[in-house]
Parts: C-alpha cells; sequence; structure tokens
C-alpha cells in the first residue's frame, strides 16, 4: 500500500550494497507475465527482504520464473526485470545499459540525425523505474523506484561510459518519492545543469531543465515533428498545446504561410518563443487553455489548413478511464471545427492506458459526431528509441493519428 508518511531514515542511509550473499525469493499467487506485479498478486516472501532489494521470482508452484526488484512499501511491490530461471545478478543491468546505448548508437544510429534521444526506456529496456534521455553530453534521468535511486551511483558512470556524456541530472516525482520511501533530497551525483542547446534533425532547441516537465523535451515527437512539417509548407498551421514549440518552429521552417502555436503552460509558452527566435521562425504564441481558445475560435469562424492537438495526458489511472476518453473526444470534436475541409488533421494521445484502437475510435466518434468524415493517412507513435515491450501494452503510450478531414 502507499506509503502517506516521510521515509524512514533506514531507507535515507541505506545504500545499495555491492553483492548478494544469499538469494532472497518473492512468490507470486497468480502467473502474470506483466512487469509490474500488484500486492494481491504476491503470496510468500523471504523474511529477509529489504526494500529495493533484487529478489529472485517464484511462480505459484514454486519454480523460478524470474528476477526483479521488491520494495513492500510500494504500490507496485515487484517489478520484474526479467522472466525465466535466471539467479539475482546486479551484472544483468550493467549489460541492460550497454544493450541500451547499442540499440541507439550502433542499430539505430540516432547520434547521425539528432543530440538528443531516449537512452534509457525503463521496462523495455529491462531496467524498470528508470527512464533517461540524453542531451548532448547531459543525461536526464527520472528515477520512479527506491531500487532505482539506491544504484544510480553505481550505474551512472556505466551510462556516461556507454553513452559518451559528462554530466547528470537526476529528478523524482515528489509523490512516487513518498509511495516509493526514496530520501527526500537531491542525489548526491545530480548536478545543477544550465539552459543548453541541442539539435534535432538539424534544427537546434533549447532545454531549460529548470522550466521544463519530466526529463526536460519530449523526445518521443522527433519522427512526428519531421513528418508534420512535411504537410505545412504554403499551408495555415495551428498548433494546440505546443509546449516547447518543436511542431510549430518545424512547421515554420517548412515554409508555413501562418503558424499560431497555444498552450497553458506561460513558462513553455516563453521557452517555445525562445525556440522560434533561435530558429528565426515566425510563429504567433498564445498563452491560453485549449478548450476555451478553441471554442472562441470556432465563434470567429476560423479555420486552418493543417491542425495538431498534442494535449498532455488525460488518463492517469484507471478510475479516470471514462473522464480521460470524455476529455479527448470533447476536445478532438471542437478541434476538428477548425480543420478546412480537405485539410489535414494530426492528434496524439499520451496516455499509456489508452489502447490505439480505443483512440482511433474516439476520434472517429469525434469526427461523426461533427457529421465530418476522416481519411486516415497514417498512425504513428513514438520514435524507435521508445521501444515497446510485448508483454507490456501500456508501453505503447503515445499514438498519433494522421487524417486529412472531409
Amino acid at each position: 500500500m502507499p506509503r502517506t508518511t516521510a521515509p524512514c531514515s533506514v531507507f535515507s542511509a541505506r545504500i545499495f550494497p555491492v553483492s548478494i550473499n544469499f538469494v532472497k525469493t518473492v512468490q507470486l499467487k497468480y502467473l502474470s507475465y506483466h512487469p509490474n506485479i500488484w500486492g494481491r498478486m504476491i503470496g510468500d516472501v523471504s523474511a529477509s527482504c529489504e526494500a529495493g532489494d533484487l529478489v529472485k521470482v517464484l511462480d505459484k508452484k514454486g519454480e523460478p520464473f524470474g528476477m526483479g526488484f521488491w520494495n513492500p512499501r510500494a504500490k507496485i511491490p515487484l517489478r520484474i526485470a526479467v522472466h525465466g530461471d535466471v539467479e539475482p545478478n546486479e551484472a544483468f543491468f550493467h549489460a541492460a545499459i550497454a544493450r541500451a546505448a547499442e540499440l541507439r548508437r550502433g542499430v539505430l544510429k540516432l547520434d547521425d540525425c539528432t543530440e538528443t534521444y531516449r537512452a534509457i526506456h525503463g521496462d523495455a529496456d529491462q531496467l524498470p523505474g528508470l527512464v533517461v534521455d540524453k542531451f548532448a553530453d547531459v543525461l536526464s534521468i527520472e528515477a520512479s523506484s527506491l531500487a532505482v535511486w539506491q544504484r544510480l551511483s553505481a550505474w551512472i558512470p556505466l551510462m556516461h561510459e556507454a553513452f559518451g556524456t559528462k554530466r547528470a541530472r537526476i529528478q523524482v516525482d515528489p509523490d512516487l518519492a513518498r509511495v516509493e520511501s526514496i530520501p527526500f533530497g537531491n542525489h548526491p551525483l545530480s548536478e545543477s545543469i544550465k539552459p543548453l542547446k541541442v539539435r534535432e534533425h538539424g534544427v537546434p532547441f533549447e532545454i531549460n531543465f529548470a522550466e521544463s516537465h519530466k526529463t526536460g523535451f519530449f523526445c518521443d515527437q522527433r519522427e512526428n515533428r519531421r513528418k508534420f512539417a512535411a504537410f505545412c509548407k504554403d499551408r495555415e498551421v495551428l498548433d494546440l498545446c505546443c509546449y516547447t514549440g518543436g511542431f510549430s518552429v518545424n512547421a515554420a521552417l517548412a515554409g508555413a504561410k501562418e503558424v499560431i502555436a497555444v498552450d497553458l503552460d506561460e513558462r513553455a509558452v516563453e521557452m517555445a518563443k525562445r525556440n522560434a527566435n533561435i530558429n528565426q521562425a515566425r510563429v504567433k504564441f498564445t498563452h491560453a487553455d485549449a478548450f476555451t481558445w478553441v471554442r472562441t475560435m470556432i465563434e470567429n469562424g476560423r479555420q486552418w489548413d493543417v491542425v495538431l492537438a498534442d494535449p498532455p495526458k488525460f488518463i492517469h489511472g484507471k478510475d479516470e478511464d471514462r473522464l480521460g476518453w470524455n476529455k479527448y473526444c470533447d476536445l478532438n470534436a471542437l478541434v476538428l471545427k477548425l480543420v478546412k475541409p480537405g485539410g489535414i488533421f494530426v492528434t496524439c494521445s499520451c496516455s499509456g492506458m489508452l489502447s490505439p484502437e480505443d483512440f482511433e475510435r474516439i476520434i472517429i466518434s469525434a469526427a461523426h459526431r461533427q457529421n465530418r468524415r476522416l481519411q486516415i493517412l497514417d498512425r504513428t507513435g513514438a520514435g524507435s528509441d521508445h521501444p515497446v515491450l510485448s508483454n507490456y501494452p501500456a508501453s505503447q503510450y503515445l499514438k498519433v493519428i494522421w487524417a486529412r478531414v472531409l
């Protein structure tokens, strides 16, 4: 169950041990290949198990099933890193870091086209609770489990070696810190990073970590930003929920006749203006709530040739399913009214708990409510540096639908 009090001092003082002298086990009541195992699914646990331990996982018959991280105080007490008859071994995670780097740098060759990409993608890279984005020589790290936090001192030098970086910033969501019993305060290896510039497909963007969400920049939309720009030459473009201007700057550089970008986050709008200035891109930015602003534009009879909607996550948990569905449906039904007949409509969802099929049903329903039809041109998601784990459907969190509106 989640903790509601501050972490006890034992967690603050405990640093992950270098070696494991004996195997600690956690047994499952029910068979599941999902990487996140909830409390109701857990049976017997070795009495010696402590929060943050690497444990051997047994199935309900007591047979070897995998290994993972244990934290009895967390909302998700068991995070399985790998399935099979394996003994708990820290070297596995060191190798996982090297495999993650080889995928991005050796297989995908991302260093050739961008200075920023997802370096480690949590469960999909067999490093549960760890998300890392690379920005030039900086690693921006999100730790969402106590086990990861305890191991960062050992892992960060390995990540620097694997990705050719020198500096790191570490952040932990305050709510997760309480739930996971992660010590309050900065990690000793976390550095204060000044704003820096990175290039994505040759386009420079400034990253201001102090003012940004998550790891600092949404690397997952990299290929979609490039694809979007190809639709924008000589067209009037609207970018809703623009954040720091990735789509709108690319649209302007591609030769759009007009680009208007809207976001509710005033700090994001200021960063977006900065990115437009860096690129000498003509974009009109507006600080406003998307729902309110769109309704005003509908009343004014405004329409655009190309419209993109990339709202924040509307579904954070199962108890928000219906509310989130309604928000996606309402927003898209409104936004579709701003697309000229024959115009291009690009709409996104970053809610992992919403399946691609359900998202498409929502968008089609929203269009039909307006008595409009869609020619669906493509369905995309995050770049290949955000791999989807086959036994974790929610890791396909980003969904993008590209359509022509009739």
